[in-house]
């Protein structure tokens, strides 16, 4: 039997055992230091078996995930050097910062097991356990971060091993993967973060701009209600290319200031044509290290029973709404709902159930 062992059962980590959980010759085994969280993910069947001893799920393992917050794995790394590490086994970790567990990694002695970074860029607005799916990483980039000293019989390991995620596999530098996503992912929370307290710091003194926030800004600033302790540690570990990528944001926004100063209309114009043609040849829907949000906008009639007529049509055809907004309608005129899904495939039938019922739908 191939041993798996999963440090840290959450959405991530239940998701990849889920991936391999009942596959013939694969024991899924899952650790968590607090004995409520093993009993939870036995229970739900997501893995095999758990337990609360490191070593014990350690033992006689092939493949070792972990997957616990950034900023506590150099502990488990160091922890798993002092266990007795089945020769030939394979450590991975999910976390979206490459460069320094890789370089702590490679300070320390496995007893022939190998060290190969990872980071599966997908995500869900729920965490947890109870988001786990096997469904998570289809279609998804899954990056891989192997040093010249990693044995390539190691890597060819994993990579046969998450294939079975049915993730899109890449092959990548520690450093250029936290350079890329640096820029793709985490200056955008930050940038996002940054202008949801500007805007709350000038609505302390007039509650028109919570009133007004809404709509666009909304949904530039969704990521910003992201976990901060996550946050925390993604831009500590990355924070070398984070400060030259802020410094970049810096020099933009003065450039953009220039214009502005100048009143270059046909400037602005063409900072808004150049920014539009580069996000409109990206590939739409695609999953990637951001949550993907699935939500659009329906118009209504501002009448009783309009939202149980429309949830129940929905739920008639096992079409899952996550979540349902009431936009304050104008007296007298029709309402919008924002209704949001789980999956691309609930939106999509969603939108054309709707649609067929006449009722005006936009995102």
């Amino acid at each position: 039997m191939t041993k798996i062992a999963i440090f840290g059962v959450g959405l991530i980590g239940g998701s990849l055992a889920l991936c391999f959980k009942g596959r013939p010759g694969f024991r899924v085994v899952g650790h968590s230091p607090r004995s409520e969280s093993v009993r939870k993910c036995v229970d739900r069947g997501v893995v095999d078996e758990g337990t609360t001893s490191l070593e014990e799920a350690a033992a006689d393992a092939d493949f070792l995930f972990l997957c616990v917050p950034v900023g506590m794995l150099n502990d488990y790394l160091e922890a798993l050097s002092r266990c007795p590490l089945k020769p030939g086994a394979v450590i991975t970790d999910v976390g979206s910062t490459k460069g320094e567990i890789v370089e702590a990694a490679s300070r320390l002695s496995f007893g022939g097991a190998a060290f190969i970074g990872g980071h599966p860029m997908a995500g869900k607005e729920r965490s947890g356990v109870e988001a786990a799916t096997s469904k998570l990483f289809e279609n998804a980039y899954y990056v891989l971060t192997p040093t010249p000293a990693t044995p390539e019989a190691s890597y060819d390991a994993l990579v046969e091993l998450l294939e079975h995620t049915n993730a899109k596999l890449v092959r990548m530098d520690a450093r250029t993967h936290d350079g890329i996503v640096g820029a793709v992912s985490h200056l955008p929370h930050i940038v996002a973060a940054m202008l949801v307290n500007l805007v709350a710091r000038l609505g302390e003194s007039d509650d028109g701009y919570e009133k007004l926030a809404a709509g666009g800004f909304r949904d530039i600033t969704r990521i910003a209600s992201a976990d901060p302790t996550i946050w925390r540690d993604i831009c500590v570990s990355n924070r070398e290319v984070l400060l030259e990528l802020l410094q970049a944001w810096i020099s933009e926004t003065e450039r953009f200031m220039d214009i502005l100063r100048a009143e270059d209309g046909e400037g602005i114009a063409a900072q808004f044509r150049t920014a539009s043609a580069f996000r409109s040849a990206l590939p739409e829907r695609r999953v990637g290290i951001a949550t993907t949000h699935y939500e659009f906008y329906v118009q209504v009639a501002d009448e009783p029973g309009t939202i149980g007529k429309l949830t129940t049509m929905l739920g008639s055809r096992r079409i899952n709404l996550r979540n349902i907004g009431i936009l304050e309608p104008t007296p007298g005129g029709p309402g919008s709902l924002r209704l949001s899904f789980g999956n691309e495939d609930d939106l999509v039938r969603a939108k054309t159930l709707l649609e067929q019922e006449g009722y005006p739908v936009h995102y």
